[in-house]
C-alpha cells in the first residue's frame, strides 16, 4: 500500500514527529511505499517525490508586521498576503494546491493525518476527498490525535498562566463552545490568536469537516473518552497506545544506596508540565538528589534554581544513549504534568528502561503506570494528585525511602509490555485497511 503521512513539521520537533518517523520507517521496512507532506523547513528530513510543501509558518513567533505569526518563503510577503494571514491560518489554498500535486503524483491508498491545524489547516481534507472522487479505488483518511485540537482550539484543554497567574485545566469549549477560547486568551495569551482559534473551531464544526475522516486513532483511553463526547466523532474512534522503540537494559548492577543515587525529571521545561511545582518540592526534600534533563521556556529558571540548591543538578538536553543511560540509572523518574497529557513517550520510555515513575493523576498518565486500581502489585510507580505540592513531596519521600517498594516496581517495569514499533504498525495496518 501507499501511505501519505501528513504533519506540519517534517523534522524532529516533538512526540508527534517521533511517532510519524518511526511509523513511516516501519511501514517501509514492511514493503509499503511512504511519502510525507507538510511545511518546508531547512531541517526537513523526509518528503515527497514532487517536492511540494507549504510555506514554513511559525505560529509562535511574531514579527513587526503581524501578531499572528511569521511566514518564511523564497519570496518576500506582500502587504496583501500579510493582511490575509489570519484567514490562511484557518484555511489554506496553498496547502490544498500543494497536497493535490502530491496526490496526483503519488496516488496514496491511505492519507494519514497528524498535527495539521493552523500551519497546514484541515482544508486539505476537502482536497483529499475531491481528488478521491476522480479515482476508481477509494482513499482512506486516518487521523492520529496527538492532542485535543479538534475539540479545543488551543489543543490542550488548558488555559496557560500569565503575569504570575497559574494556568488551569479547562473544559469550557466542551460541546463546541469555541468562543471560550477568545474569552480567556487561551492561545499564547493572545486575544488575536485566540480569536483565530475560536473562528477555526466554529468553521470546521459548521462544515462538519472532521466527519469526513474515516478513522481517528486515540493514543489514550482518556483522549478517547474526551473525543467520544462528540457524537459525530464517536463512531470513528479507535484507542491504541503509542509504541515504544527503546530496548530494555539490565538494571541489576544499579544500587539504590550508591552515592550518585538520584530522582530524574526529563522532558520539556514548561509551566503545564508541572516543573515549578516539582522545584518547590525539591526545596522540601534537601537530602534527596534531583537531576533535570531537557529544554524549554523555563530552562533559565531551572538552571538558576540549580545554582542555588545543592540537591539539584541541571544537565541540559540529552538524547540517544546518553539519555537512556541517565534514565536507567535513576532510582525513579517524575512526570508531574498539570495538563491532560495524552500518551507521553517519556513515561513509556522510563518504564521500558526499568525505571519506575511517579506520575500526576491526570490525562493518560495513570493508564501507563497503574494496572487497574491504585496499589496493585503490578504497578510500575505511584500517582500523586496533579498540582498538589504536599502530595508530590510525600510520594517522592515514600519512593525514595522504601527500597522494597522500588525493587518491586522496577521488576514490574521490566515485565511491562508496551507495543513495539513493529507490533504497533501491524495493528495500524489492520485498522486502516
Amino acid at each position: 500500500m501507499r501511505f501519505l503521512i501528513v504533519n506540519k513539521f517534517l523534522y524532529p520537533n516533538g512526540g508527534s514527529e517521533t511517532y510519524i518517523f518511526g511509523l513511516g520507517r516501519q511501514l517501509q521496512e514492511m514493503g509499503h511505499e511512504v511519502q510525507y507532506f507538510g511545511m518546508d523547513h531547512p531541517d526537513r528530513c523526509v518528503g515527497n517525490s514532487v517536492n511540494a510543501y507549504t510555506s514554513n509558518m511559525d505560529f509562535h513567533a511574531g514579527d513587526s508586521d503581524t501578531t499572528f505569526g511569521k511566514i518564511t518563503s523564497k519570496s518576500s510577503l506582500g502587504r496583501f498576503r500579510k493582511f490575509t494571514l489570519p484567514l490562511r491560518i484557518i484555511y489554506s489554498r496553498e496547502a490544498r494546491h500543494k497536497i493535490r500535486q502530491v496526490l496526483d503524483d503519488f496516488k496514496p491508498d491511505i492519507v494519514h493525518l497528524n498535527n495539521i491545524n493552523f500551519q497546514i489547516t484541515p482544508s486539505i481534507i476537502y482536497e483529499i476527498r475531491k481528488w478521491d472522487k476522480t479515482r476508481d479505488k477509494s482513499c482512506k483518511i486516518v487521523f492520529t490525535a496527538h492532542d485535543y485540537q479538534w475539540i479545543c482550539p488551543n489543543h490542550m484543554l488548558y488555559i496557560p498562566g500569565h503575569n504570575g497567574i497559574s494556568g488551569e485545566i479547562c473544559d469550557r469549549c466542551k460541546g463546541g463552545r469555541f468562543i471560550e477560547c477568545s474569552k480567556h486568551n487561551c492561545i499564547h495569551n493572545s486575544k488575536a490568536r485566540s480569536l483565530i482559534g475560536s473562528v477555526e473551531g466554529y468553521y470546521y464544526k459548521w462544515r462538519k469537516t472532521y466527519s469526513m475522516v474515516d478513522t481517528i486513532i486515540c493514543p489514550s483511553q482518556f483522549l478517547y473518552d474526551k473525543f467520544a463526547e462528540n457524537s459525530r466523532l464517536k463512531e470513528k474512534l479507535v484507542m491504541m497506545h503509542n509504541f515504544i522503540e527503546t530496548e530494555r537494559v539490565s538494571v541489576s548492577s544499579f544500587s539504590h544506596n550508591s552515592p550518585d543515587n538520584y530522582v530524574l525529571y526529563f522532558g520539556r521545561f514548561a509551566e503545564e508540565k508541572g516543573v515549578r511545582t516539582l522545584l518547590e518540592a525539591t526545596k522540601r526534600l534537601p537530602d534527596i538528589s534531583f537531576v533535570f534533563a531537557g529544554s524549554g521556556p523555563l530552562e533559565k529558571e531551572i538552571n538558576s534554581f540549580a545554582d542555588k540548591h545543592d540537591n539539584i543538578k541541571f544537565v541540559g538536553f540529552k538524547s540517544g544513549d546518553e539519555l537512556k543511560n541517565l534514565i536507567s540509572k535513576a532510582k525513579f523518574s517524575i512526570y508531574p504534568s498539570e495538563w491532560y497529557e495524552n500518551c507521553p513517550f517519556s513515561v513509556m520510555e522510563s518504564i521500558s528502561l526499568g525505571t519506575p515513575v511517579l506520575g500526576a493523576d491526570i490525562g493518560g498518565i495513570p493508564e501507563l503506570i497503574i494496572s487497574g486500581n491504585v496499589g496493585l502489585s503490578s504497578d510500575c510507580g505511584l500517582l500523586f494528585k496533579s498540582g498538589e505540592l504536599s502530595d508530590l513531596s510525600n510520594k517522592i519521600r515514600t519512593m525514595w525511602s522504601d527500597k522494597e517498594l522500588i525493587d518491586r516496581m522496577t521488576d514490574n517495569c521490566n515485565k511491562k509490555d508496551f507495543d513495539s514499533l513493529n507490533d504497533y504498525t501491524v495493528k495500524f495496518i489492520g485498522i486502516v485497511q
